[in-house]
C-alpha cells in the first residue's frame, strides 16, 4: 500500500487524483477490517471475564468509549463474507429463442445476489456482481469472492469442488443433483414440488492463497436458498467456522407462485469442516 507522501509527490494532477482516490479506498477498507478485529477482541475479553472498566484501562480510554466501540464497531461476522469490497461472480446462460443469444442471469440468481449485497451492506461491506459468460471460465484467484450457480454453468468450479472430501455435484439423464457420500439429494422441483437443494461451502482457490465462498443449487431456486441460508445464519456460521473451509447441503422451500420468494431453509447434512 502506498503512503500519502508518495501520492503527494505524483507530478501529474490526473494521476495524483487517481492515486489518492485509490489510496483512500484502501485505507477505508483497512480501517473497517481493523475495527472488526478490535470489536471481536473486545468481545472475547468480555466473555473471558474482564469488565468494561478493565478494558478501558487496558486501552487507555474511557469506559463510555469502550461501550461505543462495542456497539459501533464493525460486526465481527462480516469476516465470513470478506475483508473488503465483495465480488459476486454469477454464471450466465444463453437465452433461448434469440438469433444473437445473450448471456443472462436467472431471476433467482440475481435475487441471490441482492440478498447477499443487502447482507454485505448490513455489516459494512460493499458488493458488486459480474456475469460469467459461457463456457463459465470464472477467475477464482482473487480475494473477497463469492461464486453463485452450479457446475452446469461453471464447470471449472465443479473441478475445484473435488477438494471437498464430503459433498459433490453429479449429473445423469435425470439432471443435476447433490451427493453426500452415497446419499443422493435430488431436487423435489423435478417432481413438481416447490423445493430445491443447495450447496453452501468455502473452497480453496486454485493458487493456494486463500478461499472463496460458493453457493449453488441443483436449480436456480436452490442457489437463492443457499444465499438466504447464509443471510439468516451469518453470525452463527462465523462463530462456528470463522474463515475455515467447510460445506453443507441445505433444503429450501419457495413460493410456487413466486419462485423468487424463499419460505424456509434448513440444513439436511452436517456442517462438514474440511481439513487444511
Amino acid at each position: 500500500m502506498k503512503d500519502p507522501a508518495s501520492v503527494a509527490g505524483v507530478a501529474d494532477a490526473h494521476e495524483r487524483a487517481q492515486a489518492a482516490h485509490g489510496l483512500i479506498d484502501d485505507y477505508q477498507a483497512a480501517i473497517g477490517e481493523l475495527s472488526r478485529i478490535r470489536r471481536e477482541a473486545l468481545e472475547h475479553l468480555l466473555a473471558g471475564g474482564m469488565t468494561q472498566s478493565q478494558i478501558a484501562e487496558l486501552l487507555e480510554v474511557s469506559r463510555s468509549r469502550v461501550s461505543q466501540l462495542l456497539s459501533a464497531g464493525t460486526r465481527p461476522e462480516r469476516a465470513f463474507l470478506g475483508t473488503g469490497r465483495l465480488t459476486v461472480a454469477i454464471g450466465g446462460k444463453q437465452e433461448a429463442g434469440r438469433h444473437d443469444p445473450g448471456d443472462v442471469l436467472s431471476a433467482e440468481s440475481f435475487a441471490a445476489y441482492n440478498a447477499l449485497s443487502e447482507l454485505a451492506r448490513s455489516v459494512g461491506l460493499d458488493a458488486s456482481y459480474e456475469v460469467v459468460p459461457p463456457p463459465g471460465f470464472v477467475h477464482l484467484n482473487r480475494p473477497n469472492l463469492i461464486v453463485l450457480t452450479s457446475p452446469r454453468l461453471l464447470p471449472f468450479v465443479g473441478q475445484v469442488m473435488e477438494a471437498d472430501p464430503h459433498l459433490r455435484f453429479a449429473s445423469d439423464d435425470r439432471g443435476w443433483y447433490l451427493m453426500d457420500g452415497e446419499t443422493e439429494y435430488r431436487s423435489p422441483r423435478d417432481d413438481g414440488h416447490s423445493a430445491d437443494y443447495g450447496y453452501v461451502g468455502r473452497l480453496p482457490r486454485p493458487d493456494g492463497k486463500g478461499s472463496f465462498l460458493y453457493l449453488a443449487g441443483t436449480h436456480a431456486q436452490g442457489t437463492l436458498g443457499a444465499a438466504q441460508f447464509v443471510a439468516d445464519n451469518l453470525a452463527q456460521l462465523y462463530k462456528e467456522l470463522k474463515n475455515r473451509r467447510f460445506s453443507t447441503i441445505i433444503r429450501c422451500e419457495y413460493d410456487a407462485s413466486n419462485p423468487r420468494k424463499v419460505l424456509a431453509c434448513e440444513r439436511v447434512t452436517p456442517i462438514y469442516r474440511h481439513e487444511s
